[in-house]
């Protein structure tokens, strides 16, 4: 197959960025190559050595002035929700019942999921996003659909259909039994096919039974090597409901230790109102807590507090992610200009370099899968973002005033949006605008 070799700015993290003069925390070359080959990075330097290495009948696409990143990472997103996203009025468990359910009980119908599906993959694509971990509706045709659409782009994506037995509408249910006999099927049908993965995926504690629960016990114990997903104590009336439901339980981060969900793979949507005991627990079975900046400030349930978890003692492993439609949009860009306010309420502020690791490297580190996605390296996957940091006319007009890398991250975070994605690349396939790369 003939090299492609990207040219531009490129930039890549190797570590957490301690401060905006942390220069060894990446690595940055102002004219940069990426060079790709079956749908591998096969080096990543200094053009001119990477023109070097390029096969002589290499395709060269200049994206100069542009930022050449990997492609952005967002850990926790309900794929069902597309028509859910912008409803009014409502916290948490309201908006379910009233909103959130009876969209999902759609899903039903295999046709409707398979068109949702397409919509939302095209929607992370983009905003530059090029892996999700995603729950489907409860039906396994939803998440049959997730998977055909995405296995068809080459996309590497994680994915689940949710099990659910109770405290919800009955087109949204499934039974303890059906869900772990759906869940092993799917698993079967389509974990490793390509490059997909399946995520165990309790909805939370207080849609499942303990019957269902240990049916997810079953499942995590039967397949290890799997992702799980759930969510964890993200509003008040939740966990409340949530301890009625499971009064043995010390507290809610207790019910999923309880039947054996906790671990470096776990995936725990919010986790914003945690006890010190419920981060210890975090921290010491390695489970992930995902902040969901958008979605925690629309649906009122409080302020993640990002910069104590990642630095108390026994700090906790942190994502971050979009969760629409609970979320008010699908941009990365766009979650992290929340996610740096939410920080500045807690008294603290996260440096540009450290967005844009936790949105690439760092989300790729918590999926446990920074040896295939999130980094430029060598013998990684090529999934790849290009930034264009003048892409509106005021964006336009502030870098005329931006003196450095740092300052021109901070721009395209506060500002940017799907407009400043120039290309995306999925597996070293341009993604976005193929017509317009292949006349390149």
């Amino acid at each position: 197959m003939t090299d492609t070799l990207l040219r531009g700015r490129t930039l890549s993290f190797l570590r957490w960025p301690d401060s905006v003069d942390d220069h060894g925390a990446y690595a940055y070359e102002e004219d940069g190559g990426v060079l790709i080959r079956d749908g591998k990075i096969v080096a990543t330097g200094a053009y001119a050595d990477m023109a070097t290495r390029a096969g002589a009948d290499a395709k060269t696409i200049d994206h100069r002035p542009h930022l050449i990143l990997p492609g952005f990472v967002d850990t926790h997103v309900h794929y069902p929700q597309l028509q859910v996203i912008a409803s009014y009025g409502a916290e948490l468990l309201g908006w379910l019942n009233t909103y959130t359910f009876p969209e999902e009980s759609k899903f039903r119908d295999a046709q409707y999921g398979r068109r949702v599906a397409r919509l939302f993959l095209d929607e992370m694509v983009r905003h530059g996003t090029t892996t999700v971990a995603a729950y489907c509706s409860v039906h396994k045709q939803s998440a049959e659909a997730f998977f055909e659409e995405s296995h068809s782009r080459d996309m590497l994506n994680i994915a689940g259909k949710v099990m659910m037995d109770r405290n919800a509408p009955e087109g949204v249910l499934d039974t303890p039994q059906s869900s772990y006999d759906d869940t092993r099927a799917l698993i079967g049908d389509w974990h490793g096919k390509g490059r997909q993965h399946y995520a165990i995926t309790p909805r939370f504690a207080i849609t499942s039974s303990p019957e269902q629960m240990e049916m997810a016990r079953t499942l995590a114990t039967e397949f290890p090597h799997l992702h799980i997903q759930t969510h964890l104590s993200e509003n008040h009336d939740e966990i409340a409901f949530t301890q009625e439901l499971y009064p043995q339980a010390k507290d809610y981060t207790d019910i999923y230790e309880h039947y054996g969900l906790m671990g470096p793979k776990t995936l725990l949507g919010h986790c914003i109102h945690l006890s010190e005991r419920e981060a210890d627990a975090l921290s010491e079975t390695g489970a992930v807590a995902v902040f969901c900046p958008t979605s925690n400030l629309f649906l009122g349930s409080g302020l993640f507090d990002y910069q104590r978890y990642r630095t108390r003692a026994k700090p906790l492993r942190i994502a971050t992610a979009t969760d629409v439609g609970g979320g008010t949009n699908y941009s990365m860009l766009r979650t992290m200009d929340e996610g740096y306010k939410v920080i500045a309420l807690n008294g603290e502020k996260l440096n540009p370099f450290a967005s844009f690791w936790q949105m690439t490297l760092g989300n790729a580190q918590a999926l446990s899968l920074e040896d295939r996605i999130g980094t430029l390296d060598a013998g990684t996957d090529a999934d790849i973002v290009v930034l264009d940091s003048r892409a509106t006319p005021i964006m336009d007009l502030r870098m005329d005033t931006i003196a450095t890398l740092a300052e021109e991250l901070f721009l395209l975070q506060t500002v940017g949006d799907d407009r400043a994605v120039r290309e995306v690349y999925v597996a070293g396939k341009p993604a976005k605008s193929p017509i317009l790369t292949d006349a390149a």
